[in-house]
């Protein structure tokens, strides 16, 4: 598994911030966040002038670029966004599944709007990941696998958020061996409670909520999962977090994610 962390943690703050630090954390890759309102990242509207810079970047802080996330299923937005993951060598984008939690109604135009992705995805020769995501259509283990059966392309894939599915009132140890096989994206983060959001960026550190990371990463490494497993904080830009504090999430969670691998013999 290799170690990243998702430039949003630093959405206050300018790419060559996120780079640095994340390599300072130690982590092995980045995920670049074009999540438009949270970072100006790869902001994708001029996504051709900011590919120079990304490639400098990756380069001289030694970060594979692991993945982007980029939430809207809008498809000229996303066809932006496979253009500039073939230019950098982004092997995965992720985004959100849209629709509504238990609205049979919105199911099929969920489904319909990710297989279309996912076909132009595989036109691209990238993969096009979803997550389950609370308050959307997809956003526990059956609706997630209930998706798996309906969308067959091989550029589909699942990422697997942990708080999501914790949040949906299941364990996400057993959530994770149930989707497994379509696995090709890791989102991990903590959480406390089950409400509806993940909580303080603060809260949302490895190790710091109620979540089993050890438990989750165990099942990955046994199923021999390789992908990237990718630290997703969310809020810091909006709650007015300090350069400092953003530093010590990213640090603290990458021991806890070392930590977990060395726990099940994965490092």
């Amino acid at each position: 598994m290799k170690l990243g962390a998702n430039s949003v943690l630093y959405g206050a703050f300018d790419m060559e911030t996120a780079f640095k630090y994340t390599a300072m954390a130690g982590y092995d890759g980045i995920e670049l966040s074009a999540i438009e309102g949270m970072s100006e990242h790869l902001v994708l509207a001029r996504w051709r002038e900011l590919v120079p810079q990304v490639r400098r970047l990756s380069k001289e802080y030694g970060l594979e670029l692991l993945a982007m996330e980029q939430p809207s299923r809008d498809p000229a937005t996303m066809e932006a966004a496979f253009q500039a993951a073939v230019e950098l060598g982004i092997p995965i984008i992720n985004c959100g599944p849209g629709g509504k939690t238990d609205d049979e109604g919105a199911w099929p135009q969920a489904i319909d709007s990710l297989g279309s992705l996912a076909h132009m995805a595989e036109r691209y020769g990238v993969n096009l990941c979803v997550k389950a995501h609370v308050g959307q259509s997809i956003y526990n283990t059956p609706t997630t696998l209930r998706a798996m059966r309906e969308i067959a392309s091989p550029a589909f894939g699942i990422d697997m958020d942990p708080s999501h599915i914790y949040r949906a009132n299941e364990n996400p140890v057993e959530a994770i061996a149930a989707v497994i096989s379509r696995v090709k994206h890791v989102h991990i983060r903590d959480c406390k409670g089950r409400q509806q959001g993940p909580g303080s960026p603060a809260d949302q550190a490895n190790g710091r909520g109620d979540i089993d990371l050890v438990g989750y990463i165990r099942v990955l490494h046994e199923h021999g999962y390789a992908g990237p497993l990718d630290l997703e904080i969310i809020g810091t830009k909006a709650q007015g977090y300090s350069l400092e504090q953003c530093c010590v999430i990213a640090a603290e969670s990458r021991g806890h994610m070392q930590a977990c691998l060395q726990a099940c013999g994965a490092r």
